[in-house]
Formats: C-alpha cells, sequence, structure tokens
C-alpha cells in the first residue's frame, strides 16, 4: 500500500504540474512559454524521482512500470497495482484541474500537430530514449543513484523542449489518457499509450545488450 500511495502522489504530482502548466499558459495568455512547460515537467519528476524513489522506485509510468517487469528488475506481480495506482493519480489530477479551469479546453491533452504516424514514430524514439537512461541511471554504482534524479529531469525536460510542439512529448500513457478522456479528446486516444509502452519495451533489449552479463545480475523486487 505504501508503494501504491507513492505511484498514485508522484504521477499526480506530475499531471497536475506539468498539464497543470499547460493550461495556465493557456489561460494567462502565454505567460509560461513553452520552454517553462517542458522544464516543469523535468523539475517535477526530479523531484518526485527524489521524494518517492526509496519507498516505491518513482516509476510513476506505466510505460517504465512494464518496462522494468520485461528487464527482470520489477515482479511482474506488482505491475497491476502499480500501474492502477498511477492512472488513478493521473485522473486525479485531471479531475482537479477540470474543477480548477473548467473552460480549459485541453487540460494539457497530447495532440498530435502533424500526422499520427509522426507523433508516433517520435513518442517511441522519445520513450525508448527516456527509458533506455532510466535503465542505465538507476543500476550499478551507488553514486549514480544520487544523480538519477536530475538525469531523468533533464531527459524529460530536453525531450519536451524539443519535441513538445509537435507530439506533446507524452513519454507516459498515464499522462497522456487522463487529461484526454477527462477533457473529452477522444481522437489519437491509442496513440500514445501503444507508442510509449511499445518505446519503452523496445528500450529493454538494447539496455540488454549495452549491459551485457551485469544486465542479468538485477533482481526482481
Amino acid at each position: 500500500m505504501r508503494k501504491a500511495l507513492a505511484e498514485f502522489l508522484g504521477t499526480f504530482a506530475i499531471v497536475f504540474a506539468g498539464t497543470g502548466a499547460i493550461v495556465i499558459d493557456q489561460a494567462s495568455g502565454g505567460m509560461i512559454g513553452h520552454p517553462g512547460i517542458a522544464l516543469v515537467f523535468g523539475l517535477v519528476v526530479l523531484a518526485m524521482v527524489y521524494t518517492f524513489g526509496d519507498i516505491s522506485g518513482a516509476h510513476l509510468n506505466p510505460a517504465v512500470t512494464l518496462a522494468f517487469a520485461a528487464s527482470g528488475r520489477f515482479a511482474w506481480r506488482g505491475t497491476p497495482g502499480y500501474i492502477g495506482a498511477q492512472l488513478a493519480g493521473a485522473f486525479a489530477a485531471s479531475g482537479v484541474l477540470r474543477l480548477l479551469f473548467p473552460g480549459s479546453a485541453s487540460l494539457g491533452a497530447t495532440l498530435p500537430a502533424g500526422s499520427a504516424g509522426q507523433s508516433f514514430v517520435l513518442e517511441l524514439i522519445l520513450t525508448a530514449l527516456l527509458m533506455l537512461v532510466i535503465l542505465n541511471v538507476s543500476s550499478g554504482a551507488k553514486e549514480k543513484g544520487i544523480t538519477a534524479g536530475i538525469v531523468v529531469g533533464s531527459v524529460i525536460a530536453f525531450e519536451a523542449m524539443f519535441a513538445g510542439p509537435i507530439s506533446g512529448a507524452s513519454m507516459n500513457p498515464a499522462r497522456s489518457l487522463a487529461p484526454a478522456i477527462v477533457g473529452g479528446h477522444w481522437q489519437h486516444l491509442w496513440l500514445y499509450p501503444a507508442s510509449t509502452i511499445l518505446g519503452a519495451l523496445l528500450a529493454v533489449p538494447i539496455w540488454q545488450l549495452l549491459r551485457g552479463d551485469e544486465s542479468q545480475n538485477t533482481t526482481s523486487t
């Protein structure tokens, strides 16, 4: 229950702050700006990794949980509870934002600026890169754990910075599903869960190839 609560609270904070920055930027006439929104996403992830990392591992993302399980570093039996808590946190955050900003048209939903195929490939690559970083900085020497939050938050910030205007730079099914469903944006609903989960899973064999025997010495928790 402690781990599920940590995943709920961490994912709530990410969706509330990240998509909230988009909503407030729209409501304030662009006072935050795209670089500011990307920075908010990176900073809130950094903060949540340090806050909940020693409790649940701070997955905060269904795609990350599935990839950790596929890599053998997380028990498959724990995935339903983690993913359920992450989705609940995301939907709770979007629900609060709907109450606070009933006039928001998007609630920060991720929608392709171009073709669906373009955003699908972009999200797949973005998530694969993110997951590859997560797998590497969350294993190995202890000092790597000290900087894990900074590294992961930085990756999310820079990917959101350059890819956000095209695909929304989701990299997280919960982050995309919650504002889309609560806000009534049903078009392209399949795109972000499919692309981000596939991208995260794609990172696993790449990580195993790079780490060799080291990747076989991990244990599930």
